[in-house]
């Protein structure tokens, strides 16, 4: 399944081509956190799934880019989901409230030297909606070398991990946790279709 996909991404294209190919394949896969797929081992059921968080289409893109030859590292950035809360209908600002600091996943990628932040989280649908209703700012595009944006505000120190560490970045959820993601991925349909 991830070499069919790889194959269909990056065949009869340059090294620059592949990454574009790989980044725009991956991140228009639909976000939406699914719990059991935020492992080191299960990531590549999001092909089949047709969705997915940051943390399994980041375990793809470090897959991918490994495959094409480039050094990857696995960059984690905590956050909190209720820095979000003036965009959010009211039931998913009060859940927000409760939960505690979370861990958003991207990529480090070495390209001609330099370790360039590759995020490939939001898919378009949700990008177009959230520039158009809410002027959050987006990645648009990536052209292949520089840094993409992060779709969130750290508010923590970065830290890198080696894709052998991946068994490390493991997520568990409460009760809490489980209820406000089921509540997003519904808010995050409905916005898709506006």
């Amino acid at each position: 399944m991830v070499d069919e996909k790889f194959r269909e991404w990056t065949r009869g294209k340059n090294a620059v081509q592949a990454r574009i190919s790989i980044y725009r394949g991956i991140r228009d896969i639909p976000y939406a956190v699914v719990p059991e797929l935020n492992d080191a081992e299960r990531y590549v059921d999001i092909i089949k799934l047709g969705r997915g968080s940051c943390t399994p289409k980041h375990f793809l893109l470090g897959n991918m880019f490994q495959r094409l030859g480039m050094l990857v590292l696995y960059a984690v950035y905590p956050f909190r989901w209720d820095d979000f809360g003036t965009y959010y209908p009211p039931r998913l600002r009060r859940l927000a409230e409760e939960l505690p600091t979370s861990y958003h996943l991207a990529c480090k990628v070495d390209i001609d030297g330099e370790l360039v932040l590759v995020d490939a989280t939001l898919d378009s649908a949700l990008m177009k909606q959230a520039l158009e209703r809410f002027g959050l700012t987006v990645n648009k595009e990536w052209d292949g070398v520089s840094n993409t944006l992060l779709p969130m505000n750290p508010c923590g120190e970065e830290q890198l991990y080696h894709p052998s560490e991946a068994y490390l970045m493991q997520a568990r959820y409460n009760e809490k946790q489980l209820a406000f993601y089921r509540e997003l991925n519904s808010w995050f349909e409905d916005v898709r279709r506006l």
